[in-house]
């Protein structure tokens, strides 16, 4: 992949909205247990960063996929994975299927403001007792006339406490397993939908991830994406979508972190020398650096596959699996370097130490990756 003249002039359009607009006010989001995505998105949208590749007559920018690229790698520059992980959802989870399946009635209502950034999207599909088992799902969406009744819980959703709609997976027949089911637009505003509670997370607290309720919430059947009993097949597709781009910014964390953790290392004199002069650590943080230039070697490869039309189940799957795990060893090694600095909660290795532990579990557990790579290895 080479990327050109105008993809690095985005990056750099990126990178400064980043470290204008995100990350002097980190710190206080993470402290209040949100951040105001309804003061930021616009902000986002206003530069052309939300919906990089829909098509321009639904509000999106029409670019190529080396952008989005471009634009998950440099949030993974933000000093708090939760506001780089909600910005994701509105990009890359809760609005793919609207975007590629919708009615252009239902885009013109519901994407389009999401992608100027006035609207707030989340995507609910884990339930209380069904997560990485979509088929388990139990929410469901009685047909009324022409309206859908819908009843269930969902958990877990990013963007929940501040969502002006949710791209929700329900029941739509008696059809059991990952059949009779369908992608359906729910106004958070319709009577009967609430948020239960928002959730205390372990990290990613600058994130508002909130359990759902929805009694009896009556929406349009219109308000359907695709083809009613598709929305498990239209899930999944869009869950490869937001695996590989979650590849993109977890890789981008990963080298961020050990920049800071290499920088720390040259400064921090111990036994008559740096702590960087000692072989351990530079050889441990020379494999941490090989394993990311790997990812991110991958991470390209796909890029060049999604451009080229090629499928990307595998390679999304692959990235997930690896970016998980790798996250997890950086986390883990930068603040084990950093000493009794680097457990402490006023040092940044605490905050991305917790914050990172969530790259193995949402989106797809690695258990479930691996389940996904066994059986396309005919296992």
């Amino acid at each position: 992949m080479r990327l050109s003249e105008e993809h690095e002039a985005f990056r750099a359009t990126v990178r400064a909205v980043v470290d204008r607009e995100i990350n002097p006010f980190v710190d206080e989001w993470e402290r209040a247990g949100s951040f105001p995505a309804h003061d930021l998105f616009p902000r986002l949208g206003a530069v052309g960063l939300l919906g990089l590749e829909y098509d321009p007559a639904d509000g999106g920018g029409g670019a190529d996929h080396y952008y989005t690229l471009v634009a998950c790698e440099e949030f993974g520059r933000v000093r708090a994975a939760g506001v780089a992980m909600a910005i994701g959802v509105q990009n890359n989870m809760a609005t793919p299927s609207l975007a590629s399946f919708g009615s252009p009635e239902l885009k013109a209502r519901f994407l389009a403001p999401a992608l100027a950034g006035t609207a707030v999207a989340a995507i609910g599909v884990t339930e209380p007792d069904a997560g990485s088992d979509v088929a388990g799902i139990a929410t469901r969406a009685v047909r009324d006339g022409d309206e859908w009744i819908i009843t269930g819980r969902k958990i877990y959703i990013t963007n929940g406490a501040q969502a002006d709609w949710v791209c929700l997976l329900a029941r739509t027949s008696d059809e059991g397993g990952f059949r009779g089911m369908s992608q359906i637009v729910v106004p958070t505003s319709t009577a009967g939908f609430r948020v239960a509670r928002i959730l205390d997370k372990l990290g990613n607290r600058s994130s508002d991830t909130a359990e759902l309720e929805l009694d009896a919430v009556r929406v349009p059947v219109s308000f359907t994406i695709g083809t009613i009993g598709r929305g498990f097949h239209q899930q999944m597709a869009q869950f490869v979508t937001e695996r590989l781009t979650a590849s993109y910014t977890v890789a981008a964390q990963c080298r961020e972190a050990l920049e800071r953790t290499r920088d720390y290392l040259r400064t921090r004199r111990a036994f008559g020398g740096t702590l960087a002069d000692k072989q351990y650590v530079a050889f441990t943080m020379a494999e941490l650096s090989a394993r990311v230039d790997l990812l991110v070697s991958h991470n390209h490869q796909c890029a060049d596959d999604v451009v080229a039309g090629r499928d990307v189940t595998r390679g999304a799957t692959v990235a997930k699996l690896a970016a998980g795990r790798l996250a997890r060893d950086v986390a883990d090694w930068c603040l084990q370097f950093h000493g009794g600095l680097g457990y402490m909660e006023e040092n940044w290795t605490a905050r991305f130490f917790r914050d990172m532990r969530l790259a193995s579990i949402g989106g797809g557990a690695d258990e479930v990756m691996l389940q996904v790579l066994a059986r396309l290895d005919g296992y």
